[in-house]
């Protein structure tokens, strides 16, 4: 699959010397010949290196501001707004520095494992490990799909060894990330983190979707025996959203971005991007068993004489990360696409000890949740500070988001509504009080409540209704103790668990003031009582 008669000088690229959708093999040899730090680790994964940048800069996203979509975005910190002609100078900034290059490599590939909705890519690079990751990140075209690919929909240009010009008009740093709807580009400046493709693309597509009435979304999802057992799993990070969905009775759909259509869920990606660190056999099977050869390894310690990786070596960043194909892990579903969700699981780890393992949510107090997007962190880490603090990622992803929270969270309660789907609010965190006093809930209890939603036993049984939170509690759950299920009951206090709760029901309403504006009253509503 080499060049196939593309023509880059339409995109602006004038050099001749590419290579495009070449195997996985042929990026090895030029990672390692042209790509400094690049090495083969002793289980055939592909070790590189990212630079002094190893995470996303979010600061430096820019959303190009033109009249088609003013009125769309949710403009903020999420979407700084960039006007048409600073991105003209950044393109132009990314394209005459590429046109610098002896050898440049192009990936084309699909977002979207719909025909009916996938989009295609093309992304333009200098390095071999950023068009490998996106070999894997993306679907990869078969070799008639890639004779006919045609035009793409979009394009990436990953120019992020040369910096922005951080004098120019709206630029923070020498890094800038801007993508261009009217256009249909992307450019990657100052940055050579691969994740800003992967997630520069999940963007994209949380802008396009919603416009075809599909529901992007930030999770993970699995499949049960038949294809209308699909159970989505939203969670931000630490929450158990990799851990609980990869199971191994039942498949994977998707680890990070799927959509819902009219016809079911299906898989963003053709690939996955799992954190490393501290990685381990026993305690992640699938993840380590598909780190082999095709994978790569990205900022991962290793033992420069035996090659052999190390998963607890933070010496770079905590953010070491793998890119592999999803068929690599061996209960994917290939093609990526399930029947329309049984069960919506939000996870969240609550650090306040308030909120119960599990508890069913109505279809309003699903958006609520949704648009919330609550986890907890201890703040801090010195001797003594156990106090933790609430955190809020709206629709468990606002990094990613186009339009405002309403929307999505609106369409996901019209889904629900007609596809009798089920919403659980599934609390990760602490038992018996809040952090320093309290314990983490224990997994294998987490896991029977999951079974329990999956095999819908939670259903019928009997409920207790939250007196701040409103939702409805199970009081029994095979393989879990019944006063566990009961929070208040866990507090050796009952008074200190009032104090607590309400006050992270007044920091939930505190955080969702910014939302008031877009929502229904329904929506708000059904949020906590104080």
């Amino acid at each position: 699959m080499a060049k196939k008669d593309i023509d880059l000088t339409k995109h602006g690229i004038k050099v001749d010397n590419f290579i495009r959708n070449v195997s996985p093999a042929e990026f090895y040899e030029e990672a390692i010949q042209h790509d400094a730090g690049s090495v083969i680790a002793n289980n055939g994964a592909l070790v590189v290196r990212s630079g002094k940048r190893t995470g996303r800069s979010p600061a430096d996203k820019r959303v190009v501001e033109t009249e088609d979509i003013k009125d769309e975005i949710w403009w903020g910190n999420i979407n700084i707004p960039l006007d048409e002609y600073t991105f003209k100078i950044n393109h132009q900034r990314a394209t005459d520095y590429l046109n610098t290059r002896d050898k440049l490599y192009v990936i084309d590939g699909f977002a979207g494992w719909d025909p009916n909705y996938r989009i295609k890519v093309r992304i333009i690079a200098e390095r071999a490990y950023h068009a490998l990751f996106m070999h894997n990140m993306l679907i990869r075209p078969t070799e008639e799909e890639l004779e006919n690919f045609g035009d793409p929909d979009f394009v990436i240009y990953n120019a992020g060894k040369f910096p922005a010009n951080k004098y120019t008009e709206g630029m923070t740093s020498d890094a800038s990330v801007d993508v261009n709807f009217k256009t249909k580009q992307m450019v990657i400046l100052g940055t050579e983190y691969a994740g800003e493709m992967k997630k520069g693309v999940f963007t994209v597509m949380h802008y396009l979707m919603p416009k075809n009435n599909v529901l992007s979304m930030h999770c993970s999802a699995n499949e049960g025996d038949s294809e209308n057992d699909v159970a989505l799993f939203f969670g931000l990070s630490g929450t158990g959203k990799t851990t609980l969905s990869a199971d191994s009775s039942r498949k994977l759909i998707g680890d990070d971005e799927h959509c819902w259509s009219e016809d079911g869920v299906f898989n963003i990606e053709g690939g996955c991007y799992a954190k490393t660190v501290d990685l381990s056999e026993e305690k992640e099977p699938e993840i380590y068993n598909a780190i082999r050869f095709g994978t790569v390894l990205e900022n991962v310690g290793y033992n420069s004489y035996t090659r052999e990786v190390d998963y607890e070596d933070t010496s770079i960043t905590q953010n070491t990360r793998a890119s592999y194909p999803i068929e690599y892990i061996s209960n994917a579903k290939i093609p990526c696409k399930g029947g329309h969700p049984k069960n919506i699981i939000f996870l969240t780890y609550d650090a306040f000890g308030v909120l119960p393992p599990v508890s069913k949510l109505t279809p309003e107090q699903a958006m609520y949740h949704f648009i919330s997007g609550y986890t907890a962190k201890v703040a801090g880490t010195e001797v003594g500070v156990t106090e933790p603090e609430a955190t809020f990622s709206a629709c468990f992803g606002a990094a990613f988001l186009a339009w405002p929270p309403s929307k999505y969270a609106e369409m996901l309660a019209d889904k629900m509504r007609r596809h009798d789907a089920k919403a659980w609010l599934v609390n990760t965190g602490l038992t018996g009080g809040l952090y320093g006093k309290g314990s983490r809930i224990d997994l294998k209890n987490t896991r029977a409540i999951i079974d329990a939603i999956h095999n819908d036993v939670l259903d019928d049984v009997s409920t207790v209704t939250d007196e701040v939170f409103g939702f409805a509690i199970p009081k029994e759950c095979p393989n879990v103790p019944s006063q566990m299920l009961q929070p208040r009951d866990t507090w050796d206090n009952p008074e200190d668990y009032n104090k607590q709760a309400a006050k992270l029901g007044k920091l939930f309403k505190e955080n969702f003031q910014k939302y008031e504006k877009e929502s229904s009253q329904e929506i708000i509503n059904a949020g906590p009582k104080i």
